[in-house]
């Protein structure tokens, strides 16, 4: 069991954080990380990823992730690590709470669509995206754009998967990310120009690891990614519980499952071979970290971020048997046909709207277009990214509508 107990020396400190954008007076109740988790929380980003789609499942119903349930997941799973290599909860949690506000509705579809509109431009990056929404696009506070958030969170935002400087090469750096496969994305994304530009202003040490408590959020997203694609595939029935235990890992808790349970019916089978894979993985992980954190023995914060590599992470069974079922959920569930046949029609939809607004900003409404049509070039190509990358599903459709006339493409 994992007891709240000191925090490390490696973790990081509230009360000595690198601090803010925008100097402010402390809270009296609350820590720093514990304010940025909250203004995330709050912030009109986090409430449109109840509408952005996760994995575009081509079947109705109430039961699949989106966007705001993986990343609620995210952070559970990112607070019991955080927990276990006593760091700060709080921030391990603001960091997998933000990690997605960037991402485009229509999932891993309407991210490789948007990247294609915005490869002349410069690249859409949804890490880069969500530094935006956090430093620039969301506007509620008298004194500045964006929410303020502390140092510590904004490189975690940025950073969680790893120095966007390279230094020597990671051998322990972790897996692609299942989205970068998905959408397309390079392997060797040059640095985002809006990174690199606050950067200049508020350095946030691209060269180097973030902390143990964003490693930690890097690590929830993977696990939680597992777990709610082997979950929604199943429910969708895009493939069989014969199927994905052509993956041995899976094979054998699936033997588990139905040696103590037998006659089980398919539903609670499910269940328990999910539940059973996310305490493994992080199981594994609490492990393997706490190795990893013994051998370099960071005295720090700032050891961490120095290391030769990363230190939150999975033992080399467990990474490959993540490696094998993202194998498997890429080929029978990201590329199943019925996905794709949705998908197309999603992608679809960014595809027409990015041009148009692009040549006509006056269809967009008066505060996008006003920004827009005082831009040119790649400056307005940006402009017109951002209005698209924070629509939710639904209202995405409703604008190729209301654009094109017709029904919209595709369905929420």
């Amino acid at each position: 069991m994992a007891v709240r107990g000191p925090l490390a020396a490696y973790a990081s400190d509230a009360a000595r954080s690198r601090g803010r954008l925008y100097a402010e007076a402390p809270s009296p109740t609350r820590s720093e990380f514990q304010r940025d988790r909250d203004r995330i929380i709050h912030c009109t980003a986090f409430r449109r990823l109840a509408h952005k789609t996760q994995v575009f499942v081509p079947l109705d119903g109430d039961h699949f992730r989106t966007r705001l349930t993986h990343t609620i997941e995210v952070g559970q799973i990112a607070r019991a690590l955080a927990r276990a290599l006593r760091v700060d909860e709080d921030l391990a949690e603001a960091v997998a709470l933000a990690h997605d506000l960037g991402h485009t509705p229509f999932g891993h579809a309407g991210e490789g669509a948007l990247e294609a509109c915005m490869a002349p431009f410069g690249g859409f990056d949804h890490n880069a995206q969500a530094l935006r929404v956090v430093t620039l696009l969301e506007r509620r506070y008298a004194r500045y754009d964006g929410l303020d958030l502390t140092w510590e969170t904004l490189e975690g935002i940025v950073k969680h998967n790893g120095p966007l400087v390279r230094r020597d090469a990671d051998p322990d750096s972790p897996l692609p990310h299942p989205e970068e496969a998905i959408a397309g994305a390079a392997k060797d994304r040059p640095l985002s120009r809006y990174i690199a530009a606050f950067d200049a202003i508020f350095p946030l040490d691209l060269s180097t690891f973030a902390s143990i408590e964003a490693q930690a959020a890097a690590q929830a997203d993977d696990i939680a990614y597992i777990g709610h694609d082997i979950d929604d595939g199943l429910r969708a029935e895009l493939f069989s519980l014969d199927d994905i235990a052509r993956t041995p890992f899976i094979a054998g808790v699936l033997v588990l499952v139905r040696d103590e349970h037998p006659g089980l019916e398919r539903p609670r089978v499910i269940h328990e071979l999910v539940r059973r894979v996310i305490t493994a993985f992080v199981e594994d992980a609490i492990g393997e970290s706490q190795r990893r954190i013994a051998r370099v023995a960071p005295a720090s914060a700032d050891d961490v971020r120095g290391a030769a590599e990363t230190l939150v992470g999975l033992s080399p069974p467990m990474a490959e048997a993540e490696r094998d079922i993202k194998v498997f959920l890429f080929a029978n569930m990201y590329r199943h046909e019925k996905v794709l046949g949705v998908w197309e029609r999603a992608r679809d939809a960014i595809s027409r709207l990015f041009p148009a607004f692009f040549e006509s900003p006056e269809l967009m409404p008066a505060e996008w277009a006003a920004q827009a049509v005082a831009q040119e070039g790649a400056d307005r190509a940006v402009v017109v990214a951002d209005y698209i990358a924070g629509m939710t599903d639904r209202y995405a459709l409703n604008e190729v509508k209301r654009v094109f006339g017709g029904e919209a493409a595709g369905r929420s």
